[in-house]
């Protein structure tokens, strides 16, 4: 079984996720948004506590509040793998150059060692996570399906009761629409929805209320 822990941080109230499979602590670090050191603590010490194995980093996208802990996952866990679909790079990229003027002028870039890319199955201990290309929020954005427990892992793309936005670097708002269409709305109507910011939803909650899907 899959069992997912979110934490809110940064200035952007961004939810980061550890994805754990119960049965062997395998534990897959997604969206790492920790950028004081306080964060960085009380990530670290959950994962301590917890007896987690860490065993992969992934970005479901790379906009500033997402990635702002992928340096420090990877210098407290050598050697991870950290993935990212390979239209995100440039995004990735780009943060170093904003970063301050954001407030975040600690930022320190990471490089990603491997992609993540539509239809990929990602194996975590005994769990499989579909990857599902998403974009629209941002050019290389991807979901994380695990249909054995009915729940994803969406980054941007659906919120309760809203949708990513589209006026950044590479966002378009007909792209998203479609891709919460084709890949999101096909989900059974039970699944949970684990958003980049904010509170769970399931994908039914929205295809019923979401004003942006009517």
């Amino acid at each position: 079984m899959l069992r997912i822990v979110s934490f809110t941080f940064n200035a952007f109230s961004e939810n980061t996720y550890l994805l754990i499979d119960e049965a062997t602590r395998a534990t897959a670090i997604v969206d790492p948004g920790a950028y004081s050191a306080a964060e960085q603590q009380t990530l670290r010490a959950y994962i301590e506590r917890e007896q987690l194995e860490v065993k992969l980093l992934l970005n479901t996208h790379a906009h500033i509040d997402h990635v702002l802990g992928n340096a420090f996952v990877l210098r407290q866990y050598p050697g991870l793998p950290f993935l990212l679909h390979a239209l995100d790079l440039p995004t990735l990229r780009a943060v170093a150059t904003y970063a301050g003027p954001y407030g975040f002028p600690a930022y320190e870039p990471a490089e990603p060692t491997g992609e993540l890319a539509a239809g990929q199955v990602i194996k975590l201990g005994e769990i499989e996570l579909q990857v599902r290309f998403a974009p629209g929020h941002a050019p290389g954005h991807v979901v994380l399906y695990d249909a054995a427990g009915s729940q994803l892992i969406g980054g941007d793309v659906l919120f309760k009761s809203s949708i990513g936005r589209t006026d950044l670097p590479g966002g378009d708002h007909a792209t998203l629409i479609e891709s919460i269409k084709r890949e999101l709305l096909t989900l059974p109507d039970a699944t949970v929805v684990h958003p980049g910011h904010g509170p769970a939803t399931t994908i039914g909650a929205e295809r019923r209320t979401n004003p942006y899907l009517q």
